[in-house]
């Protein structure tokens, strides 16, 4: 792999790392008493942990974190909670449907990060594409748990029958 590319590469997937993680706790949060909790709790834990696991991958393959990407990614999700929403102090379920779009893109992007990377990897190398193929599954489950809260969101907010 071209060492410069792959710094880069690494380095703009852990801005967007961070940036999905933020962005899953503040949903988990802003869900707290649903039904749909633990689930969500889960996944932001889940999300969290796949940006350790890129930490951790980055640091074997000796990449150093540039701080500035991870801290963009940090505000653009601060920045992304201004916008329109319909209302202006409390969350509206536009709110919502708009940031489990964000996240499902998020995640199917970390899941072409690591399908990449096991295509690029040499065997044996550096590289565990083991670990990255259950990196990969569990971003495919991820994005289905994502789409399905999306889908009970649409219905509840834009209303069933409507369109």
């Amino acid at each position: 792999m071209h060492d410069k590319a792959l710094r880069i590469y690494l380095n703009d997937h852990l801005a967007g790392a961070t940036t999905g993680a933020e962005l899953s706790r503040r949903i988990a949060r802003a869900h707290d008493s649903s039904g749909r909790a633990p689930e969500l709790r889960r996944l932001a834990e889940d999300i969290a942990d796949d940006r350790r696991s890129l930490l951790a991958l980055m640091e074997a393959l000796g990449i150093a974190p540039q701080q500035y990407k991870a801290c963009g990614g940090w505000v653009a999700e601060k920045i992304a909670r201004l916008k329109l929403n319909g209302r202006v102090r409390r969350r509206s379920g536009l709110s919502t449907i708009v940031e489990l779009e964000t996240l499902r893109m998020g995640i199917q992007g970390k899941y072409l990060l690591w399908t990449a990377l096991m295509a690029a990897a040499p065997v044996p190398g550096p590289i565990d594409t083991t670990r990255l193929q259950e990196l990969a599954d569990r971003a495919s489950d991820q994005m289905e748990t994502v789409e399905a809260l999306h889908r009970t969101a649409a219905r509840a907010v834009l209303g069933e029958g409507r369109i």
